[in-house]
């Protein structure tokens, strides 16, 4: 079973990347993967620097940087702040980017190699693409390969009915084909 982890960089209640996350965390089970939903605000993470990490490692920087490297895939719903992506969801990727106990400067552990997907459910028209476009380069740049399918659900306040599903046929067709590929090519860099 291809384990894929759904991270979400919302912690507000209410939030419609929540409802995307959940979403898209449903159609990765119905297709067989073993999903972890991971809340981001179950972790403490100071703000990133050099001089915090050459003191000590933050435990729960470990422990987020364990269960991202356990995973065959990494998926990402992401608001959208300005343009790019929220600092709650940059500063945790930069954790688990950093390297541990033996390993070397640039051995990305958490992410090499894996596959990723993105996505993002926006109050604007865009749907969240600016950010969707700057967590691509971040993705890239720490060696995952990035799917070419993605979801940017533009007016999420009026995208989603009351149980959280999306109303149009379209962006909920879009979730089970982005999910459906990131669980293929999981796979296929696991073989």
């Amino acid at each position: 079973m291809t384990k894929i982890a759904v991270i979400v960089g919302s912690t507000r209640d209410g939030s419609f990347n929540k409802m995307l996350g959940e979403l898209a965390a449903a159609s990765l089970a119905a297709q067989g993967a073993d999903v972890t939903r991971v809340d981001l605000s179950t972790f403490d993470l100071p703000l990133y620097s050099a001089a915090l990490e050459a003191g000590a490692f933050p435990p729960d920087a470990l422990r987020l940087k364990t269960l991202f490297a356990g995973q065959a895939g990494l998926l990402f719903v992401s608001p959208e702040y300005n343009g790019s992506l929220p600092p709650l969801l940059k500063n945790a990727i930069d954790w688990a980017s950093r390297p541990t106990g033996d390993e070397g400067l640039v051995a990305l552990t958490a992410y090499r190699g894996k596959a990723a997907a993105v996505m993002s459910a926006s109050l604007s028209p865009f749907g969240g693409l600016r950010g969707l476009t700057h967590l691509r380069q971040i993705l890239s740049t720490i060696q995952m390969l990035v799917i070419p399918e993605q979801v940017a659900i533009p007016a999420a306040y009026a995208a989603f009915d009351e149980q959280g599903a999306l109303k149009d046929a379209l962006p909920a067709s879009l979730v089970d084909m982005t999910t459906g590929r990131l669980i293929a090519v999981a796979k296929a860099l696991a073989a």
